[in-house]
C-alpha cells in the first residue's frame, strides 16, 4: 500500500495518539492522493492563497510561492471566507456499535468530522461544530481562525457515546440555533424514526441551508452476516437477544434496505446530499464527496 493510503484507512487511523494528528494525517493523506489522480484543483499547500486575478495589488502577490511553482498567487484575507458551515456529530448510544476488525461508528464519524474541520479551516471557510444524542451537548458557533481546530478538534475527542438517540429532536433544535445560511453536514447512523428524520432535515432545506447527509453504518448492520449464533445487545437500552442470525437475515436485510433507500430517496428529493459509509472504507469516499459539494458551492 502506498504510503499516503495507509492514512486513509481507518484501523490505522485509530492507532494514532490524538484526534489532532488523526485529523491532519487523514488530509495528508487525502490530498497526495489527489495529487497523483486526474483530480485537481485543490491543494492545502495553498489553502491561505489563490491564484492573481485582474484588479489584484501587485504588493500582494507571494515571490516565494512563485519561485517554487512559476505561477502568480496572492495571499488570501480573513475577509474571503465564503462558506460558514457547521457539523452535526451524532454521540447517541447506537453510534457506540463495532463488528469484529472494525472501528465503532462513532470512532469513524468523529475522525471524519475531524478532517472535514480541519479541511475547511485550511480552506479559510469557517466551520462550527454541534455534538448531540437526545439534546444538543455541545454548540461551537461558526469560525475561521485557524487556530479554532483546536477547540473543534477537543470537544470530539473529549465526547463519549452515552445516551439514548434522539435524533430528529436534535436536529430541528440545530436548524434553529443556526441563524444565517450555510453548509450543515450531518454524520449520523439515522437510527430513530424515520419519518422524523426527514422532517428533521426538511427543517434544515426550509432554513435554506444547504446539506450533505453522511449515514454510517457498520458493514454487519448492512449485510448481517454474524455468523453462528450471536448475542446482540441494544446499545442505548442494554436488552439482550440470542439468536442464530441466519434466521432473520432475509427479513433484517430486507427492513434495512427498505430505511436505507427511504433516507436516500427523501435526501435527493430535498436537494440534500446523501452518502452511505460503512466504517471499513477508506476516508477518501467521503471526503471526496464532501469536496465535490463545496465545489458547487
Amino acid at each position: 500500500m502506498n504510503d499516503y493510503r495507509k492514512y486513509l484507512q481507518p484501523k490505522v487511523i485509530a492507532q494514532l495518539a490524538n484526534i489532532e494528528l488523526k485529523a491532519r494525517l487523514v488530509v495528508e493523506g487525502f490530498i497526495t492522493g489527489l495529487h497523483k489522480s486526474p483530480y485537481h484543483g485543490f491543494s492545502v499547500e495553498f489553502a491561505e492563497h489563490r491564484q492573481y486575478r485582474s484588479g489584484d495589488e501587485i504588493r500582494h502577490i507571494d515571490w516565494k510561492v512563485f519561485g517554487r511553482t512559476e505561477k502568480y498567487f496572492v495571499k488570501q484575507f480573513e475577509e474571503e471566507t465564503n462558506l460558514r458551515s457547521v457539523i452535526a456529530l451524532d454521540a447517541s448510544g447506537s453510534m457506540n456499535f463495532a463488528s469484529k476488525d472494525n472501528i465503532t461508528k462513532y470512532e469513524y464519524a468523529c475522525y471524519l468530522a475531524g478532517a472535514l474541520a480541519y479541511l475547511l479551516i485550511k480552506q479559510r471557510d469557517s466551520v462550527g461544530l454541534a455534538l448531540y444524542d437526545t439534546k444538543i451537548n455541545t454548540y461551537l458557533p461558526p469560525r475561521s481562525k485557524q487556530s479554532y481546530i483546536h477547540e473543534i478538534l477537543r470537544n470530539i475527542e473529549a465526547t463519549k457515546p452515552s445516551n439514548e438517540t434522539h435524533t430528529s429532536k436534535s436536529l430541528d433544535l440545530l436548524a434553529e440555533k443556526i441563524s444565517r445560511r450555510g453548509l450543515v453536514v450531518i454524520i449520523s447512523d439515522f437510527f430513530d424514526d424515520s419519518e422524523s428524520v426527514i422532517n428533521a432535515l426538511k427543517h434544515f432545506r426550509h432554513k435554506k441551508h444547504e446539506v450533505i447527509a453522511f449515514q454510517i453504518l457498520d458493514p454487519r448492520e448492512i449485510d448481517f452476516k454474524f455468523g453462528s449464533a450471536a448475542t446482540f445487545k441494544d446499545l442505548e437500552t442494554g436488552e439482550e437477544m440470542v439468536t442464530q442470525p441466519y434466521q432473520i437475515q432475509k427479513t433484517y436485510a430486507s427492513t434495512m434496505s427498505d430505511f436505507i433507500s427511504l433516507i436516500k430517496r427523501e435526501c435527493y428529493k430535498q436537494n440534500i446530499d446523501y452518502h452511505l459509509i460503512d466504517t471499513s472504507q477508506p476516508f477518501d469516499k467521503a471526503l471526496r464527496e464532501f469536496l465535490a459539494k463545496r465545489k458547487r458551492l
